[in-house]
């Protein structure tokens, strides 16, 4: 059954919005896709909003207090307290509100739109060698709108501050359509506020003493001695109101005030921030404790350590063992069992690895110091992962909603293991990280929401959590804001006094309470809404726990290519939320709790675009994997109905290429008419070329007489249905490297295919069938005990993980386990001193890692040989776009072709005509040959001299 909100909206406000000029949506996609931020709660929007200016924003506003519908600003949506969505009007500001208007290096400030991400941010202060101090761990995606609306912190606070002590400025609509800002700045197109305020018939001389905030300054004087004795107790308390800004000690301050009202109050529409130089060094002292808490109990003495010369202390930051275990390669870390991350910084590297020494001597605790930049933001990276690791750190999945409540310092320790005692009162586990320094703990906890009693736990714990915090005299949150999860709460840190007085706050400013309502003041339960207590339902009720993985932390909208990483190649083609991998889990997470239909046009919309490469498999700190549950989706739509002709014919091509005789195959392809038709028949885009045969099998290769393992060689080399039929000569040379070192390889004469195509179309049962067939040929090579390498990552991707997930039988594991990549081999034989590398001194190399390969087998390997040989490389993140059938299909070119944009084609185009580009991937490589007119090699040609 389907309920009610997952029908289309059609409201008088989204007429209205549209009759505006206004760019909206209230499609059951968007309200599917917007249903959600990073928090535990679900409410789908009437209508998204998509504002170009703050004209935009300020018609929204009007639509919202005509119609009386509530209106909730959204940022990068990676809100984890449920303060980023609402019943009404949703107004994204990333589309187009994300410009820099200004920056003055003089003054040391920036002018923003809200909307603009906080990376973005720092590389337009970089050149000038500033930054924007805070940095959350979201900062690659999360907005300076967002962060004004929770008061953000991130790990640098003790260095830079919360976002609400870095913000100069504001320029704000209030409910009410009054702007606000600094006297005489000029904004937007020039105006200032005073002439803005003109224009839309406000009293030009009120300026900031708007009747409005005179209101507002009177309800503080007449409770300065409230406002004073609870409001701004220690840095952390984010939670409430920030009152103590508008003290006259603290010159009244207007915007700083409104910084963490979580969109309540006002409606940001432009920023000025503060900017701070960026200490050209730094140093991590890594400290090992037996638990979390001893770590904590550590924390006053690093922030009592003396610091001499330009030093200043920027983070402390704790991380538990069970986070650090789920990361390979991780960098070593001292004895422990918890860690306290300490980073110092100045202008001199010498006192700034004296100061790491000095905290980690005064400490006493096991230590290193890391100095190396590229291990630091190894480190860092794992922190910053935090709450996507922790997610799947125990036993149980483990979510956000007690997620980041903060305490003196001084008391931390004590604090933890009260909390610890509390979680196993309740049956309850949770890995404790966050920024000790600053006494705020993140904390993901296995609530069971699914079962009966579930719902009443989560209460009954959450309430205990909430006096424990007060007890210790802190807040409910201490940085990501109250928002649905901690509102309710709110009184059990604040007197009744307090409390009535943050509801005066909201009523002067927002009388007709249309600003975010349900959070802060006048809340919803803290336990309604909540997305994980639907129950699965449907028939992909099995991909209930798979889907709700993604927890929102919005990984998947930032840009992972730097790094190497390849999530997600669609959204940062088309920027829609639609084709994150975020977006796509949500519309799923709909579908399995039976909210919105398996035939939908919203579900097949969100999976279109997504090219199956596997990015999120390895990229998404949950370890959502799209590609996987795609192949679901499709299995099921199409069970016992016609599917599209792309997938009889590119889904089911390792069939047809072996009927196809090559050289006649070839021939007709070189008539345009047959091409076309050809193309026509088989759903492929005319735009592609198609891929020729090679004249002669791989497994031609192999010897007339069926070959056995008992007469095994050195290695053998399997022929996936690519390389045996479309790329032969690539195994040509690696027959070629091994007899050149001395290794007598041999092909396996046997068809083996691994079902690649039938997987990614979801004709899953014809999968399972190929798979049983390719394990039976291909395990007697393997029980033999004999390498066994696959030249094509997709193929053997496909082998390593969608077999033994789709076959359920011991063999299929052990043939998985037992083919390696190329490079895996050759890293065997360099260690072993069996072969040495060639001398590649002066060679550049541009490489694009099939996704498969970077993101299932592991690039690593190949990486080392190629570095190891001399050469000069540049590896590429991200996907080419081809990505199997997905580039060639009807309907897909232009998102292929933009995909292959973000970084493959502008590195070739920079690359010299000496410059090898490297990609063992047939999608790559079609890809290059089809948009660049470039061939590129596979390493095994490239190490066996054939250029």
């Amino acid at each position: 059954m389907v309920t009610a909100d997952a029908r289309p909206a059609t409201t008088g406000a989204a007429a209205a919005l549209r009759q505006a000029g206004l760019e909206v949506d209230d499609s059951r996609l968007a309200r599917s896709l917007y249903a959600s931020d990073a928090s535990l709660y679900r409410i789908p929007p009437q209508v998204v909003v998509f504002p170009r200016d703050s004209d935009d924003v300020l018609a929204v506003l009007a639509v919202a207090r005509e119609f009386e519908s509530s209106l909730t600003m959204r940022g990068a949506g990676t809100s984890i307290a449920g303060n980023a969505i609402g019943p009404g009007i949703v107004v994204d500001c990333t589309r187009h509100l994300n410009k820099l208007i200004r920056i003055d290096p003089d003054a040391r400030t920036a002018t923003v739109q809200p909307g603009i991400v906080h990376a973005a941010l720092q590389k337009h202060a970089a050149p000038h060698g500033l930054r924007f101090g805070p940095d959350p761990s979201t900062h690659t995606r999360c907005t300076i709108g967002g962060m004004i609306g929770n008061n953000a912190c991130g790990s640098r606070a003790l260095g830079y501050g919360r976002t609400a002590d870095n913000v100069v400025g504001l320029k704000v609509a209030l409910a009410d359509g009054e702007i606000v800002g600094p006297r005489g700045a000029k904004h937007g197109l020039g105006f200032s506020v005073e002439e803005e305020r003109r224009l839309r018939g406000f009293p030009v001389e009120q300026g900031l003493a708007s009747p409005l905030l005179a209101d507002l300054n009177k309800l503080v004087d007449e409770n300065l001695g409230l406002i004073r004795t609870e409001f701004g107790t220690f840095g952390r308390q984010v939670s409430g109101y920030s009152l103590e800004h508008l003290l006259p000690e603290n010159d009244r301050n207007f915007e700083r005030f409104l910084v963490g009202s979580e969109g309540t109050l006002a409606v940001v529409l432009e920023a000025t921030v503060r900017l701070v130089a960026d200490a050209p060094h730094r140093a991590l002292a890594l400290l090992g404790f037996a638990s979390m808490a001893d770590a904590a109990d550590a924390v006053p003495i690093v922030l009592g350590t003396r610091l001499d010369g330009d030093v200043e202390l920027t983070a402390c930051e704790g991380l538990d063992q069970r986070i650090t275990d789920l990361v390979p390669g991780a960098p070593p870390l001292p004895e422990g069992r918890g860690w306290l991350f300490v980073e110092v910084a100045g202008a001199v590297a010498a006192e700034v690895e004296a100061a790491a020494s000095r905290i980690a001597l005064t400490v006493g605790a096991p230590s290193r110091i890391a100095t190396d930049l590229r291990e630091q933001a190894a480190l860092w990276r794992i922190r910053e992962d935090g709450a996507g690791l922790a997610a799947r750190s125990l036993s149980r999945p483990a979510h956000s909603g007690w997620e980041d409540a903060a305490v003196p310092p001084a008391r931390l320790g004590d604090y933890l293991r009260e909390f610890e005692a509390l979680l196993t009162e309740h049956g309850l586990d949770t890995v404790p990280y966050g920024h000790f320094g600053d006494g705020c703990v993140h904390a993901r906890i296995d609530f069971e929401l699914t079962e009966a009693d579930g719902r009443a736990v989560f209460r009954r714990f959450t309430e205990d959590a909430a006096d424990l915090v007060a007890r210790h005299g802190g807040s409910m949150s201490g940085e990501h804001g109250d928002g649905r999860a901690r509102s309710e709460l709110l009184g059990r840190m604040y007197s009744p006094a307090a409390m009535s007085l943050m509801a005066a706050v909201k009523h002067v400013l927002d009388p007709r309470n249309v600003l975010n309502p349900g959070n802060l003041v006048d809340p919803e339960p803290f336990d309604a809404s909540l997305r994980l207590a639907a129950p699965p339902a449907g028939p992909l009720a099995e991909l209930f726990g798979e889907a709700h993985r993604c927890t929102g932390v919005g990984k998947c909208v930032a840009d992972n290519t730097s790094n190497g990483g390849v999530m997600c190649p669609s959204y940062l083609a088309t920027r829609n939320e639609k084709d994150s991998t975020r977006g796509r889990s949500r519309v799923l997470q709909d579908v399995v709790t039976g909210k919105l239909p398996l035939h939908d046009p919203a579900v097949g919309e969100a999976l279109d675009l997504c090219l199956s490469c596997k990015g999120c498999a390895h990229d998404c700190p949950t370890g959502v994997d799209m590609a996987t549950y795609k192949s679901e989706v499709l299995h099921h739509q199409y069970a016992g109905k016609r599917r599209p002709r792309s997938h009889y014919t590119l889904g089911r091509l390792p069939k047809w290429a072996s009927m196809a005789p090559a050289g006649l195959a070839n021939r007709m392809l070189k008539v345009p008419a047959l091409a076309r038709l050809a193309k026509q028949t088989a759903g492929i885009d005319q735009r592609r070329s198609l891929p020729t045969f090679s004249p002669r099998r791989l497994r031609s290769f192999a010897q007339p007489a069926r070959v056995r393992p008992a007469a095994t060689p050195d290695v053998w080399i399997w022929a996936d249905s690519f390389t045996d039929h479309f790329y032969s000569e690539t195994g040509q040379a690696a027959l070629a490297l091994f007899e050149a070192a001395g290794i007598e390889a041999k092909v396996i004469p046997e068809r083996a295919c691994c079902a690649l195509t039938w997987v990614t179309t979801g004709q899953l049962d014809h999968a399972r069938k190929i798979i049983s067939a390719s394990v039976h040929t291909l395990y007697p090579y393997v029980a033999s005990g004999t390498p066994i390498i696959g030249l094509e990552p997709s193929c053997l991707a496909a082998l390593r993980t969608d077999a033994p997930a789709l076959v359920k039988e011991p063999r299929v594991a052990e043939v998985a386990a037992g083919v390696q990549t190329l490079g895996e081999y050759l890293t065997t034989l360099v260690a072993d001193g069996r072969w040495s590398l060639p001398d590649l001194t002066g060679t550049e190399i541009v490489v694009q890692p099939h996704c498969h390969h970077a993101s299932v087998l592991g690039f690593g390997p190949d990486l080392a040989l190629l570095e190891g040989a001399g050469a000069s490389v540049k590896r590429l993140g991200g996907c080419c776009g081809l990505a199997g059938n997905f580039g060639v299909e009807l309907g897909h070119y232009e998102t292929s072709v933009a995909v292959a944009e973000q970084s493959l084609l502008p590195a070739v185009r920079a690359a010299g005509p000496d410059t090898v580009i490297l990609a063992d991937g047939m999608s790559c490589r079609v890809q290059l040959a089809d948009l660049a007119g470039v061939r590129a090699l596979h390493l095994a040609e490239l190490l066996a001299g054939r250029r």
